[in-house]
């Protein structure tokens, strides 16, 4: 057998991108992030080795990639909306946030033609407040995560396919670009760098252990699948009682600000969903059967996504379940877990109480969550389900924690394509994103990304070639051009082409910059030897 030809029967064995339906979770008060070295943003993987062992997806980084980070895109975001009037929690804030605030006062007083980037800026941002002040950050958190470095802040993606939430505050960049050049915050960012490092490094032993732990306990490790990342941030700039994590199809994030509460709780909740949302796409066809539940919690305060979608509502479920177990100690009364069920029916997520009995069997079981989760899922008795859920009496109101969709309906033909390929659907994924090209309604480089994959899957090297050559003439998402760069070297290795592989990874790296941490550090190590396919992908002979 061939190098590639090897190299394409082990992807076949292996190959199992996860793409996850894209939703946001708003919360009033929670999160955590961190910083570790100056230069750039602040970044630290964290390696989690765990006693499982996985197939190794062709062309994946079988490592976790959860990271904590700073990033002067946020800043610069979070600090023109505090220019603008933006004081939520100030007086509770991290002293920082006022000292910058003061510095950035002083340099539009003092810098000629200041006042003229400011006035409109803040004009903008009145005109553009929600009537609930709680969404007022989430708003530019959502547009800031979609947007490139400074200077020139770039959109990540086109404005049709900005998340709704951004698309409404979308014209406040060029207005802020002019803000960010003339009071010169790049030079405030910089001074302040050594401070942030400082506030960050209170959450890395925190979340590694939360990360190790949470993982232990579903026997299921986060390594292993490509372009798939979990990143905290932290910004001194927002509210500290806050907290904002969002799921952008494969990425998830959570934005917080320093406090003396380093809220692990709802870092691990959002932990919890990018662990498990890849199960419930895995199992799709197991949720038709429970679709008649969406019925019985119509009337619960629970937010609407989960009231018509059953995956939404099972992973929901499954994630509260697993929170109420590990909640407290050893020597938590069960009175107390017993509420929590409660209080969870009460706001419409009657599956919790079906979860939670699973797991008491799951703890004591050898097997993992990716093996015991369809027999979880094939354990609901619909009957008694329906029964219970008829006789509970709603709430008036369920707690702050609100998930919705992020990406807006245009898109949703490409997004469905990526979910049938990570479910092994591969003809519907191919018909999906071909339609998405014919029609020209949504991005042509996202869905040449897609074809390319396909064509690994079907053992298509050259045409795989030929759809990441075509995507990085389309795309215009730097996740997509990076990683197609990182595709395309690791082929071009596989032929013994060394010089041009080299050429696509150095590209990768500078696409991927600060931004794309994964996607830089495959590419470096591109950079520093040639690729090879995994051993554990290799035929026996």
């Amino acid at each position: 057998m061939d190098l590639v030809s090897f190299a394409i029967w082990g992807l076949t064995r292996g190959f199992d991108p996860e793409f996850i339906p894209s939703y946001t979770v708003f919360s009033s008060p929670y999160l955590p992030a961190t910083e570790d070295s100056l230069g750039r943003r602040i970044r630290i993987t964290i390696v989690l080795s765990l006693a499982v062992c996985l197939p190794f997806p062709f062309f994946a980084e079988n490592q976790p990639n959860v990271s904590l980070d700073t990033s002067e895109t946020l800043f610069t975001v979070l600090t023109a909306i505090n220019t603008c009037g933006y004081d939520q929690e100030l007086n509770a804030s991290d002293p920082l946030r006022a000292q910058i605030r003061s510095e950035v006062a002083k340099a539009v007083q003092s810098t000629p033609g200041a006042q003229d980037a400011v006035a409109p800026m803040c004009e903008f941002y009145r005109e553009h407040q929600p009537p609930d002040s709680s969404r007022d950050l989430a708003q530019y958190v959502s547009l800031a995560l979609d947007l490139q470095d400074p200077p020139a802040f770039t959109p990540k993606v086109k404005q049709a396919e900005l998340p709704p939430e951004a698309v409404g505050v979308a014209a406040f960049v060029p207005l802020m670009q002019a803000f960010y050049q003339k009071v010169g915050l790049h030079a405030i960012w910089e001074r302040h760098r050594a401070r942030y490092a400082e506030l960050t490094d209170a959450y890395h032993a925190p979340l590694s252990k939360m990360t190790f732990d949470t993982e232990i306990y579903l026997k299921l490790p986060s390594s292993g699948y490509l372009g798939r990342d979990f990143q905290v941030y932290l910004d001194a700039m927002g509210a500290p009682g806050q907290v904002n994590a969002r799921n952008f199809a494969s990425d998830y994030y959570v934005v917080i600000s320093p406090s003396s509460n380093l809220k692990m709780q709802q870092i691990r909740h959002t932990y919890l969903h990018y662990l498990l949302d890849p199960l419930a796409l895995k199992n799709g066809g197991s949720f038709k059967r429970l679709e008649p539940l969406l019925d019985q919690v119509k009337s619960s305060p629970m937010d609407e996504a989960f009231k018509n979608n059953i995956s939404l509502l099972v992973t929901e479920c499954l994630v509260r379940a697993i929170e109420i177990r590990t909640m407290g100690t050893a020597k938590t009364p069960e009175a107390d877990r017993q509420k929590s069920l409660d209080e969870s029916d009460q706001e419409g997520y009657v599956l919790t109480r079906h979860f939670y009995d699973s797991l008491v069997k799951f703890e004591k079981d050898p097997a993992g969550m990716r093996a015991a989760y369809s027999e979880m899922l094939a354990g609901i008795d619909m009957g008694r389900e329906m029964k219970r859920t008829a006789a509970i009496q709603f709430a008036g109101d369920a707690a702050p924690e609100l998930l919705h969709l992020e990406r807006p309906k245009s898109e949703r033909l490409l997004l469905n394509a990526e979910r049938r390929l990570a479910a092994g659907d591969v003809e519907a994924a191919q018909k999906m994103a071909q339609q998405a090209l014919d029609e020209s309604q949504e991005d042509p480089g996202r869905a040449l990304f897609i074809l390319a994959q396909i064509a690994i899957r079907n053992r298509d090297m050259e045409g795989a070639r030929t759809y990441f050559e075509r995507a990085l003439q389309m795309a215009h998402e730097p996740k997509v051009i990076a990683w197609s760069h990182i595709y395309l070297g690791r082929i071009f290795d596989l032929k013994e082409e060394r010089d041009v592989a080299v050429d696509h990874y150095r590209e990768a790296v500078n696409v991927a910059g600060a931004t794309l941490p994964e996607a830089k550090t495959a590419a470096e190590r591109g950079i520093e030897q040639p690729y090879e396919p995994p051993a554990t992908a290799r035929p026996q002979q």
